[in-house]
């Protein structure tokens, strides 16, 4: 019975040497090897597995939708540093200075033009608290609803395309289908692209950008004292409505050439990815923020980024050899084969742990760890692998906001004034965190706001 079990304390002992702060690549490979060493000579674990492993890291250097990650860590990296963002924050926060609430949402209409653009959300936070928190604060916003709008806003960055998330995600469900189709018998020509979870985050990602507004919009309509409408004067407005449509047009039109080419199928998401870098560095170098030391500090940013990322696939790959070595597919499956309810509780139970896990690890690991060991399972129960990758995005992107543990409020903190209390950052993003929740629930209801775009195409 406890040989059954091994796969459960793998995924155990990953967890504890995570929490103790030891390296999450090595730690994925170190106690995958431990596993299966302590199988071999316990004669319970066949060491043939192990020859597999080198096919596996030629198939990952192979893998060309991997060559996008790169180049979006390039691309967000150019435009972090090419201040686009401020001059659009500045225009548009005067142009909606007459709506209630009118700096919020040009905030969050901000923060989603970024997570657009970089698909990173430390990056997407940090940069939205350095540059927006200190004008929210002078223009007497209170300090849990700036933190909790920034963070939120920041966060946009796992849904809205290009999304890091949706490139690792679509690269690892599209695997765990091929086994789902495997255990079945079934071969269907059918494959599930990086491109088609892009376009079917279209809508839950404008949806939920939708939500964050008529947030701001009705707080700031409901309770003037905590979000103050800014007065400006008419000219002002003329002016800076304008320059907002001069900010507007190099970032929709980097927005446009990279998902666009996607949507219309005239390039892949990597050769997107490659047209976005080179289009972010012409912007850089139009706003006169391009030079030889900026290029050396981003490509060495994107250097250490992707190699981290490439080091944990490779350790979660491993991993992922030695638990099915051990059964844990099959556990898995008996496990949620005799739950009540069938697929729909096997789903709930899956987001719920993935939501936990958020707390403590972050989402490369949980994509390559959690995803190839219940994926394949879901999808051989039925479950729509498009909208399985869509809810697992908002799912984490949830997690990423939810206290104590919330990577967002983390990156939050490092960059607020010691003025605002940790307490203020946890309270501000409670109402970001119930709106997530019921898209969430909107999309398990009605499944089509995630399948019905991609259906068209």
């Amino acid at each position: 019975m406890l040989i059954e079990l091994i796969p459960l304390f793998m995924f155990a002992a990953i967890c504890i040497f995570l929490m103790l702060g030891y390296p999450v690549a090595f730690t994925l490979g170190g106690v995958a090897l431990a596993f299966a060493a302590f199988g071999i000579v316990g004669g319970i674990f066949d060491p043939n597995l192990l020859k597999s492993f080198p096919s596996r890291l030629y198939g990952i250097m192979n893998n060309y939708t991997l060559v996008a990650v790169p180049l979006f860590v390039f691309m967000g990296g150019i435009l972090e540093k090419s201040r686009l963002a401020e001059d659009l924050l500045e225009n548009m926060s005067k142009a909606c200075g007459r709506l209630p609430g009118g700096l919020g949402i040009s905030v969050v209409l901000v923060g989603a033009m970024l997570a657009a653009s970089t698909g990173i959300v430390g990056a997407t936070v940090v940069t939205m608290g350095l540059m927006s928190l200190p004008l929210m604060l002078k223009r007497g916003y209170a300090p849990s609803f700036a933190c909790g709008t920034i963070c939120a806003t920041g966060t946009l960055g796992q849904i809205i395309p290009p999304s890091i998330v949706l490139v690792l995600l679509g690269d690892v469900l599209s695997s765990a289908y091929q086994q789902a189709q495997l255990k079945l018998g079934v071969f269907s020509p059918k494959t599930i692209s990086v491109g088609d979870l892009f376009i079917a985050a279209i809508v839950p990602g404008l949806a939920l950008v939708a939500l964050y507004m008529l947030y701001v919009f009705f707080t700031a309509w409901l309770r003037p004292n905590i979000v103050p409408r800014i007065q400006i004067d008419e000219a002002e407005e003329q002016v800076s409505f304008i320059r907002v449509l001069l900010s507007l047009l190099p970032v929709m039109l980097l927005i446009g050439l990279v998902l666009g080419s996607i949507l219309i199928g005239a390039a892949t998401p990597t050769e997107a990815a490659g047209v976005g870098a080179l289009g972010a560095c012409l912007l850089a170098l139009w706003k006169k923020q391009f030079n030889v030391a900026r290029l050396r500090e981003v490509s060495r940013s994107t250097i250490q980024i992707s190699a981290m990322i490439f080091m944990i696939l490779i350790g979660a790959s491993l991993f992922s050899l030695v638990f099915r070595g051990f059964g844990g597919e099959e556990l898995v499956h008996s496990f949620f084969s005799q739950l009540p309810g069938g697929v729909f509780t096997a789903v709930f139970l899956v987001m719920l742990v993935m939501f936990l896990l958020g707390f403590i690890l972050d989402f490369i690991e949980i994509i390559f760890v959690v995803v190839p060991i219940v994926g394949p399972v879901l999808l051989a129960m039925g479950v729509d692998p498009i909208w399985l990758g869509i809810m697992i995005a908002v799912n984490l992107q949830t997690s990423f906001l939810t206290p104590p543990f919330g990577f967002a409020l983390f990156y939050l903190r490092g960059v607020a004034p010691a003025s605002i209390k940790t307490s203020e950052i946890y309270r501000g993003v409670i109402p970001f965190i119930i709106l997530q929740l019921l898209l969430l629930c909107a999309m398990s209801v009605w499944p089509g706001l995630v399948t019905w775009l991609p259906e068209q195409m």
